[in-house]
């Protein structure tokens, strides 16, 4: 694979689950790599990788970031927006406030993280990751804003390689279920979790719920020049579940 060695990539939501997987494997690929999220800088978090706390729904937060990401490393040729939020309602039941939280975070925070670093890529060679979900497809149940959201973000990315190719690719990434503290609220909503959970492993034809290393280890692919003539498109990364019918297997 095309070595990244010296290259900047900016990750949203990085301090935990997916996004500090993909942190993690960008320094070992050797980009240089500035993380961010709503909250301080985690315990642990790696030295080599430089941190700031922002809110990337708000415009200026992202200026900030885009900023001191070049005063430090240079400008950014990667953008992985991982940040996204949740909120366990239907659409009746959603609030005003549910509607800013999500929408503001998954929607608002992309395209603002995109428009910020669009104009320093246009010299070519830029790259833009957005890690969607298979919930923007198939939508699960009593997440009506997060559904909605992650649609958007799938779209986006397509209009975002139209627009701006050949300088900049863009695609983005939909996970299934991987084992992070987001996923583990998810089946928490079930009436019996943990009868939820073994359904749900059962329609794995891989045997397994995924890592967060497995979405890091697609990120790193399309960040590579191996990936160079793809873009616009959405890819799924869920083990399989999604392409079973809804049939629990041993049944026939």
């Amino acid at each position: 694979m095309t070595k990244l060695v010296d290259k900047v990539a900016i990750v949203t939501g990085g301090g935990r689950g997916i996004g500090r997987a993909i942190v993690d494997r960008l320094l070992n690929d050797g980009m240089k790599v500035m993380a961010c999220g709503r909250g301080a800088e985690p315990d642990g978090f790696p030295d080599a990788a430089g941190w700031m706390q922002a809110d990337v729904s708000c415009p200026d937060d992202v200026a900030r970031i885009v900023t001191e990401t070049i005063s430090r490393f240079g400008p950014a040729t990667l953008l992985v927006n991982n940040a996204g939020v949740q909120v366990e309602k239907t659409a009746a039941d959603s609030s005003d406030d549910d509607w800013d939280l999500v929408i503001g975070v998954n929607c608002r925070g992309v395209f603002n993280m995109c428009r910020a670093v669009l104009p320093q890529m246009q010299d070519g060679g830029g790259n833009i990751i957005n890690i969607g979900s298979i919930s923007g497809v198939v939508s699960d149940p009593t997440m009506a804003l997060y559904n909605a959201s992650k649609a958007f973000v799938h779209s986006l990315t397509r209009s975002i390689a139209v627009d701006h190719g050949p300088a900049v690719r863009c695609n983005a990434i939909l996970p299934g279920w991987i084992m992070t503290a987001m996923a583990e609220d998810g089946f928490a909503l079930a009436d019996d979790p943990e009868a939820a959970m073994a359904d749900a492993l059962a329609r794995h034809p891989v045997g397994r719920f995924g890592q967060p290393e497995d979405i890091a280890n697609m990120v790193s692919w399309l960040a590579s020049d191996e990936a160079a003539y793809v873009s616009g498109q959405c890819f799924t990364v869920d083990g399989g579940m999604t392409a079973a019918s809804p049939l629990q297997p041993g049944l026939f």
